[in-house]
């Protein structure tokens, strides 16, 4: 049944996109959009993270998507999202064309990649990870505070990270640096 609505969907993703031939101005009405509901998971009340049940998302570009808690707040948001894209002056995709996923970019963490590989597996208990300049430590977890990455980066680290208020990685990672306070691996050999 999944291959059947795969075929579906990409059969009205190639339709709109023919569509668009005829068009000079798109909106998001031109665009081949799918509306999901999802089934709550064990989640529990105690988490800050919440199911947003509803999820609307434009066929083959993945980056454009709304939620809600029914199914027209969920078409309400991707209009709104479709509106703030179009703000930005970005060229817009043809609609059903197949979008690549732009990741964010990591020029500051990547500096450093013995750091974070250390601190992947040292406070996130990762083994691997990948991290951008915007991955923040309430990436990784769902609890109501970072308080729990706040000590054992403190314990691992030897320093206070509760002032960094965005809790950006790469923040994290300067503030470590500039302490000097690399494990003995780490340390630049003298």
């Amino acid at each position: 049944m999944r291959k059947v609505r795969k075929i579906a969907w990409q059969a009205q993703a190639a339709w709109k996109r023919l569509a668009s031939i005829f068009k000079d101005k798109w909106s998001i009405d031109d665009y081949p959009i799918r509306v999901r509901f999802q089934q709550p998971t064990g989640l529990t009340n105690a988490s800050r993270l919440k199911l947003i049940p509803w999820i609307a998302d434009v066929v083959n570009w993945p980056a454009m998507s709304g939620k809600g808690n029914t199914r027209q707040e969920a078409l309400d948001d991707i209009r709104k999202n479709f509106e703030r894209f179009i703000a930005t002056k970005r060229p817009l995709p043809r609609p059903g064309a197949a979008v690549p996923v732009e990741y964010a970019a990591s020029r500051r963490v990547g500096q450093h990649p013995e750091l974070t590989k250390d601190f992947a597996q040292r406070v996130l208990d990762l083994e691997w990870v990948w991290i951008s300049d915007e991955s923040s430590l309430w990436d990784f977890h769902g609890d109501a505070t970072n308080e729990r990455f706040v000590e054992k980066i403190r314990s691992v680290y030897g320093i206070d990270v509760s002032d960094i208020t965005s809790a950006k990685l790469a923040d994290i990672f300067d503030k470590i640096l500039r302490h000097g306070v690399l494990p003995p691996t780490l340390s630049p050999e003298k």
